[in-house]
């Protein structure tokens, strides 16, 4: 019976089918077939107990949150700020992009959204100061996966809302990796600057220190007030939401890139982005319901059981099962599919939840910039012009150093746990 549900949802995809569609009617497929279909009653109770969650809340505000600062011309006020501080580099600007995602990662939130940005300005930078256009799209996808992992993070509010862990200590885990994401990219960029020649050095013009970072401070305090509010237990991730909705108005108006207009097109966009997630979220409900009816997380135990597998060796297990899910899926749908089913024998076997949302999130934003799908990979290359292949092979070194990163933090829990431990969100 579940080949014939495998190859109807393929069929329906091949059709063109929403994604949302396809899970939720291979679902029906899989309780009709398998003499399961009283318990469709009460689907409607399990789809609404999926999504009746608060945390998910701060998930649409901070998706308004970050189109509101991206409409509102903070790309080029980022772009000068970080040119600033680290543009008289060698490989000025591969640097300056790297540290304009970081920027960046603390208003949007996300992936997509800062490579489309930073495809359509820094890019062509780039190529005009002599920098190989290739090259240039490649460290602009590769530094985007920058955004979901530095908070605020829309794919961290999903996982805690699906694990029922606190999305403030969600947030406050991922600032050490998304830093040290983004330091392992300085060096990959350091290496190909000084092996290829690249632009920049002590004599590059770059904007004065003090008056870019006046202009860029409005921004800058996004970050803060989402964070140090959280932090300091002032509010929880969807009050500090709420905050930053408000602060990024404010802030949009002070650029002067805001008006009724651009807010009305933030709102639409908010709530296409904001019903899909919740479509996807529905239909996995119905898929979760059917696979605790029919055991499929205890075969799956059964199976590791079987397999010897345990703690760290499961959990290795776990990220090339994400990696290829990251391949071929959106991070929302992968997570929401894959979480409910996987998630929970990692925990019986000790794992904390905290460290497990930040590698599996960590592991899911790699395939943005892989194929055969890539979702960074698709929006720079389409912005950019560059052929979809050719920039996946001048991608793999950023890749690859981005698996390195995330088998650092496999290895080593403390990395994502420290600071969520010292501000007393999680047990020492």
């Amino acid at each position: 019976m579940g080949w014939v549900v495998l190859g109807a949802g393929f069929v329906f995809l091949m059709c063109g089918t929403a994604i949302a569609y396809v899970i939720g009617a291979s679902s029906i497929l899989t309780y009709v077939l398998n003499d399961q279909a009283r318990y469709l009653a009460i689907i409607p109770q399990r789809i609404f107990a999926q999504i009746d969650v608060f945390a998910l809340m701060a998930m649409p505000l901070f998706i308004l949150t970050g189109d509101i600062m991206n409409r509102s011309g903070i790309t080029r006020v980022m772009i000068d700020f970080s040119m600033a501080l680290v543009g008289r580099m060698k490989g000025g600007l591969g640097h300056v992009n790297i540290l304009t995602s970081v920027f960046f990662a603390g208003i949007s939130g996300s992936a997509v959204a800062d490579s489309a940005a930073l495809s359509n300005t820094l890019v062509p930078a780039m190529v005009e100061k002599g920098y190989d256009k290739t090259y240039a799209a490649a460290i602009t996808a590769a530094s985007s996966i920058i955004g979901p992992i530095i908070p605020p993070s829309i794919i961290l509010i999903v996982y805690g809302a699906l694990m029922q862990t606190s999305v403030a200590a969600l947030f406050i885990a991922g600032v050490i990796p998304g830093l040290l994401l983004a330091f392992a990219l300085f060096g990959v960029n350091f290496f190909f600057a000084h092996r290829d020649d690249h632009p920049g050095g002590p004599m590059e013009v770059v904007p004065k220190l003090w008056p870019s970072f006046i202009k860029a401070a409005p921004a800058l305090t996004l970050p803060v007030i989402i964070v140090g509010g959280i932090v300091v237990g002032l509010t929880t991730p969807t009050e500090a939401a709420a905050v930053a909705v408000i602060a990024a108005t404010i802030v949009g108006r002070l650029y002067g890139g805001i008006n009724f207009t651009v807010l009305w097109d933030s709102l639409q966009n908010t709530a296409r982005l904001t019903g899909s997630i919740f479509m996807i979220l529905s239909a996995v409900a119905t898929l979760g319901y059917i696979a605790g009816l029919m055991q499929w997380p205890q075969m799956l135990a059964d199976l590791v059981t079987g397999a010897g597998l345990s703690g760290l060796q499961y959990l290795f297990v776990m990220n090339v099962v994400f990696l290829v899910a990251g391949m071929i899926m959106d991070i929302p749908v992968a997570l929401t599919l894959l979480v409910p089913i996987m998630a929970p024998l990692a925990l019986s076997q000790g794992i904390d939840p905290t460290h497990l949302g930040i590698v599996l999130c960590f592991n899911l934003c790699i395939g943005l910039i892989t194929p055969p799908l890539g979702g960074c990979l698709i929006i720079t290359s389409t912005v950019t012009g560059v052929n979809y292949w050719k920039l996946a092979r001048a991608i793999l070194p950023f890749a690859l150093v981005e698996v390195l990163v995330l088998a650092a933090l496999v290895l080593v829990p403390d990395i994502s746990l420290f600071l969520p431990r010292l501000v007393g969100l999680l047990a020492g």
